[in-house]
């Protein structure tokens, strides 16, 4: 059954009760800046923002990838969705009644039938473990572990920890039973199919459960630890159609409203330390899944926040993870601080040992800056009362601070190098000026247009030819003014634009303007069929441009599309002459010279 198509009207409704700002800020942090809003792009990496949304014309564009439309088809491109399904969430948003009937339009979703059924096998298997472990004789020895091991009855609820049985195929059954294809659930990793036999078993028995949610709480994956001294410790669930660990953050979807009021999250290396801070009232945490840090990861935590405080173990391989994480945010624009606890801890094990209170305070609370950590990263394992590596540190410090961007903090950190080596602080400040003078020096010409997006885009805009910036322009007053779309259609007088992308904008324009009486950038965007063509359009929005466009302006902007045009037939034609010169064709070349000549003299007639 085809889904009903949602009427144009309630289109326009929705489109005029949600708020494009308040839509983007909860996936992308905005700042005001003159009319327009700023924030970092969600489709492309960037450290400097260069993605806005206009509140006035209910648009976005990105300055850096090109990226560009209306609130639906910001929701389509970031969540993967249809047109429909944008619109039903925004419907929702909105408290706009579709009057349609939704279970059509899910019938219409790309997600296939295996797909939604090991989404609900891992919610079924989810429910069920929590079960055996806090209401059945089965699960009481698993249950009092996990008390004995600081675990509470509340943070069990709230993170849904569950219990496997000690046996070799429950959960097979337990799924056959409520007609779950086997050979779906082995992809879904629930279950392990046998080489001899074709047979199947469960791939979780008499463990703890924890399970591993997406960001929107849906369970996607298990990690199941061992009650004694089996091996593996921790079994996960393996990389299936809805569990990728190098995309999720455990915690995410339960940390996520702390994390906006707090615009800040603290980043552990594995769930278990979530959990016990969670229990220690740190309830901003979040865990990568047994992985380093990726741009995923990055690219989600953008979407709220700007500063990240990473605590990792105290050991060697947490301390390098943490200098690993930590410059992978500082890439990326993050704020950036490090909790450092005592040697060889991990957060659990100094929240067993010293309680909550010390965490929070001792811990979290008294978190180094980025720079603070790295001063303390490039002294481990060198001797400082040896000279060769103290001024090697010293050198190396020296280094860092130059990549700082605020003249306070240089001096600040110069000031306690100087302190610490007894060293003349002017000797410091000139040599750290001679270290970013050589690095400036060495980047020129290597601009990176993630870091300069809004500048390299206007460097391109200055670079295009005349006729190509008159046709924007022109497309520019044509989508403000409906007039001015037809006086332009007029002078051109059945001619069209240079270039392919802009005719097929006015002619989109046009028709638009034949079914709409009023201009509206955002139900101009939706009209739109095109995605390449709607980027343009919302790029040739955020244009600045005079209020009114006069008449001289008009036809020095029609004179310009009309004079390239000449000016490619007269390049067409001295080529025919040169032909015609080099074959001796005194009376064809009499002819061309003639053309070249009327065509010159109409380019200053327009």
């Amino acid at each position: 059954m085809k889904a009903e198509r949602i009427a144009e009207e309630k289109i326009s409704q929705i489109r005029q009760a949600v708020d494009i700002v308040e839509v983007i800020s909860d996936y992308v942090q905005l700042k005001k800046q003159g009319r327009n809003y700023f924030g970092l792009c969600p489709f492309h990496g960037e450290s400097t923002p260069s993605f806005s949304v206009s509140p006035d014309k209910q648009i976005f564009h990105c300055f850096g990838c090109g990226a560009g439309g209306n609130v639906f088809s910001f929701l389509m491109e970031l969540e993967a969705i249809s047109f429909q399904e944008a619109a039903i969430k925004l419907a929702a948003k909105a408290n706009v009644e579709l009057d349609i009937n939704l279970s059509s339009v899910h019938k219409e979703t790309k997600i296939s039938k295996e797909l939604q059924s090991i989404h609900e096998a891992h919610e079924l298997s989810r429910k069920f473990y929590h079960h055996l472990l806090v209401n059945t004789k089965e699960g009481q020895h698993a249950l009092e572990y996990l008390l004995a091991r600081g675990f509470t009855h509340e943070s069990i609820e709230k993170f849904q920890i569950g219990y496997s049985l000690n046996s070799w195929d429950f959960v097979v059954k337990f799924l056959a039973k409520r007609n779950f294809p086997p050979e779906w659930m082995e992809k879904a990793g629930l279950i392990i199919k046998r080489e001899r036999d074709g047979t199947y078993f469960d791939r979780f028995r008499d463990r703890i459960m924890f399970p591993i949610f997406d960001k929107n709480g849906n369970t996607i994956a298990f990690s199941g630890r061992t009650l004694g001294a089996d091996e593996p410790k921790y079994l996960n669930s393996p990389e299936t159609a809805i569990f990728n660990k190098s995309k999720i953050l455990y915690n995410y979807h339960l940390a996520k409203p702390a994390i906006k009021k707090l615009q800040q999250a603290v980043l552990f290396e594995g769930f278990a330390d979530c959990i016990a801070a969670d229990r220690a009232g740190v309830d901003n945490g979040i865990a990568t899944m047994g992985t380093a840090l990726t741009d995923d990861h990055i690219a989600l935590l953008r979407q709220s926040i700007q500063t990240m405080t990473i605590c990792y173990d105290s050991d060697k391989a947490g301390i390098e993870a943490a200098f690993r994480a930590g410059n992978l945010l500082n890439e990326a624009g993050f704020q950036i601080k490090v909790a450092v606890m005592p040697d060889g801890m991990d957060p659990d094990e100094y929240i067993k040992a010293n309680g909550s209170e010390k965490f929070r305070s001792e811990v979290i609370g008294a978190s180094l800056t980025w720079m603070a950590f790295k001063f303390r990263y490039f002294r481990r394992g060198k001797n400082l009362k040896n000279e060769g590596d103290r001024l090697s540190y010293i050198e190396t410090i020296i280094k860092e601070i130059s990549k700082l961007s605020k003249a306070v903090e240089k001096d600040h950190y110069l000031r306690q190098l100087a302190s610490e080596f007894s060293l003349s602080l002017d000797s410091l400040k000139q040599q750290e000026r001679q270290i970013y003078f050589a690095e400036k020096k060495q980047a020129a010409g290597k601009a990176d247009t993630n870091h300069r997006p809004m500048l390299i885009q206007k460097q391109a805009n200055e670079l295009k030819p005349a006729y190509y910036t008159a046709e924007r322009r022109l497309i520019a007053h044509m989508l403000k003014n409906r007039e001015v779309a037809y006086k332009v259609e007029e002078k051109l007088a059945g001619d069209t634009f240079n270039i392919d992308d802009h005719q097929a904008i006015i002619t989109y324009l046009l028709a638009f303007y034949e079914e709409h009486e009023h201009p509206d950038s955002s139900a101009f965007l939706s009209y739109i069929q095109d995605e390449n063509l709607r980027r343009i359009v919302a790029n040739i929005e955020m244009m600045s441009l005079n209020d009114e466009l006069s008449d001289q302006e008009l036809t020095d902007y029609i004179k310009q599309v009309l004079n390239h045009k000449k000016l490619l037939k007269i390049k067409e034609k001295e080529v025919e002459l040169k032909e015609a010169e080099r074959q001796s064709d005194i009376t064809k070349a009499v002819t061309l010279l003639a053309e070249i000549e009327l065509l010159r003299k109409s380019i200053n007639s327009v």
